[in-house]
């Protein structure tokens, strides 16, 4: 490529000249072009119509054969979530902390009770901390290991 300047006769109103690059005698032809345009519109308008006249024709049969479920649960108040409510939500009148401090005080008593659970059999309940003491004092029972019999 040359860094000359291109001294064609461009100046002299004439369109310079070059051996190796040649035009295009006329524009794109549009013909073509709008006619595939036109399809285009017409193949959407169709398919349009199609959509519609499907989305129609569902509409009437889902109308048709419709029926409404049996409602779930009669409900007095329609403000109040349906049961069972959560705790600390509307509608629910125990207070969780109260709750809480309720079942804390249950397995704590639990845990300390003192008892017979089946008398006839000697099976009696002492509290936790008696029998993690006995544990330490006495250990554990000795299990039996029972061998596997061989075929």
């Amino acid at each position: 490529m040359s860094t000359e300047h291109d001294k064609s006769a461009a100046g002299e109103g004439r369109l310079p000249e070059n051996q190796d690059v040649s035009f295009e005698a006329q524009d794109v032809r549009s013909m073509p072009i709008l006619k595939f345009l036109a399809y285009l519109g017409l193949a959407i308008a169709l398919s349009y119509f199609l959509v519609l006249g499907i989305y129609r024709g569902l509409t009437g049969l889902w109308n048709s054969e419709y029926v409404p479920p049996p409602p779930s649960r009669t409900q007095t108040d329609p403000a109040m979530p349906p049961e069972p409510r959560l705790q600390g939500m509307p509608g629910h009148l125990l207070d969780p902390q109260h709750d809480w401090r309720d079942k804390l005080k249950e397995d704590t008593d639990a845990n300390n009770r003192l008892g017979w659970v089946d008398k006839q059999n000697g099976i009696a309940q002492i509290p936790v901390s008696d029998a993690m003491k006995l544990i330490v004092e006495k250990g554990l029972p000795a299990v039996p290991v029972e061998k596997k019999k061989e075929k």
